[in-house]
């Protein structure tokens, strides 16, 4: 038993290293890049897994439309980066191949659709989530996902801390014996300090009076409990912008209560607790399949759909008519992020009217709705409308 515990001390320690130095690297913090002064603004576009290329497809469709006349002079280049495949993945071994991390690293900002994690039981090796690993890699500590439903009084947007918590260490467990296996999960005070000021500042430049802050301090009282007094003192230079916390099973009921739900706004949350809370939030949109997912650093920006690869509609023969509302919306969120707010805000507004209210073409993901390029055109058309404006506030 003592060889166990000794082995098991052992990764620990190097784990305890490795976040340590983690911890000087935030330390010396670089600047928030400026877009403004780039040119060109380079955008690399990643298909994914499974339905991860077909919508992907009609997202760059439609960024190539809204960005025509920057695209003709320059100041915007979309670089498609191919590669980031279960297959390549699981041949080479790495989570994510050298070649593929040294171009999106040539990017400003990624647009990325989904990508397949293996599970137990499956075909493929058990390697690390892309997803996690290009949050740690390229240091996206912010992910960043909006819900609205005007008609319900919902305007939501969720600030999830990305490279700490349980997901970090999640393929770094230790099996010490055969009945015993630990976990870990990591909190620090300078990865929490910039997502809770990330959140802070957000209400504060939107006259948002309201941030909510949710763990579950009151049982994981030195991880948990850290995140909450860090968004204490916090809370302290931004006197002009309320704030409340809740623990992290009685946040995911209110949300389904129609008397409570509305009164959230701006909600900050450690890693774990927010991929949960933010798959129920976009159920109210229309599932995750409505949803966009920002993931932003000081250098780097990734955005993607929230849902996954349904690698059942590729088998079956029905990816074509996979619903690209998600990264659509993620694109909307690129756009908005590298500074191009009118062509985001007709974007959005274009997948309100096409998606929630208008819907003269609907997606069900089989041959008695429409195609994801169909949907497209109907989104594009939709923004050339001249009464686009007008039109959106009529359903507000």
């Amino acid at each position: 038993m003592s060889a166990e515990i000794e082995t098991a001390k052992e990764q620990f320690g190097n784990i305890l290293e490795e976040q340590l130095e983690r911890v000087e690297r935030m330390k010396k913090a670089e600047e928030w890049i400026d877009y403004a002064n780039l040119k060109p603004i380079v955008i690399g576009i990643i298909g994914g897994d499974g339905i991860g290329p077909y919508i992907t497809k009609e997202a760059k469709r439609v960024l190539e439309f809204l960005l025509k006349k920057e695209i003709a002079n320059g100041k915007v280049k979309l670089q498609v980066i191919k590669g980031l495949t279960i297959e390549n993945r699981a041949k080479v071994m790495k989570t994510i191949p050298d070649y593929i991390l040294a171009e999106m690293k040539k990017c400003h900002v990624l647009l990325k659709g989904p990508t397949h994690t293996p599970k137990k039981g499956d075909k493929w090796p058990n390697i690390e989530s892309a997803n996690v690993a290009m949050r740690r890699i390229l240091d996206l500590f912010a992910n960043v996902r909006p819900v609205k439903v005007p008609k319900e009084g919902i305007d939501w947007i969720f600030f999830r801390e990305n490279t700490e918590g349980a997901y970090i260490l999640g393929g770094k467990g230790i099996n010490v014996t055969d009945d015993l296996a630990v976990d870990f999960k990591v909190t620090t005070k300078q990865g929490s300090e910039r997502i809770i000021q990330m959140a802070f500042d957000y209400a504060k430049r939107n006259k948002i009076n309201k941030v909510t802050v949710v763990t579950k301090a009151n049982v994981v009282k030195t991880t948990d409990g850290k995140f909450l007094s860090i968004a204490e003192q916090v809370a302290k230079n931004y006197p002009e912008v309320e704030w409340d916390d809740w623990f992290i099973d009685i946040m995911a009921a209110k949300l389904v209560d129609p008397k409570r739900r509305t009164q959230f706004r701006v909600v900050v949350l450690p890693n774990l607790y927010g991929d949960i809370i933010t798959d129920e939030a976009a159920e109210f949109q229309g599932g995750v399949g409505t949803a966009g997912s920002a993931n932003i650093g000081k250098r780097y920006a990734m955005f993607e759909a929230v849902h996954g690869t349904a690698p059942r509609m590729v088998e079956e023969g029905r990816a074509k008519y996979a619903d690209p509302a998600s990264i659509m919306r993620a694109t909307a969120m690129l756009l908005n992020h590298i500074g191009f707010a009118v062509e985001a805000r007709k974007f959005e507004m274009a997948l309100d009217i096409c998606g929630q209210y208008e819907k003269k073409l609907v997606i069900t993901g089989r041959s008695d709705g429409v195609t994801g390029a169909e949907f497209a055109d109907y989104v594009m058309k939709t923004i050339q409308d001249p009464k686009l404006e007008s039109k959106w506030q009529s359903y507000q």
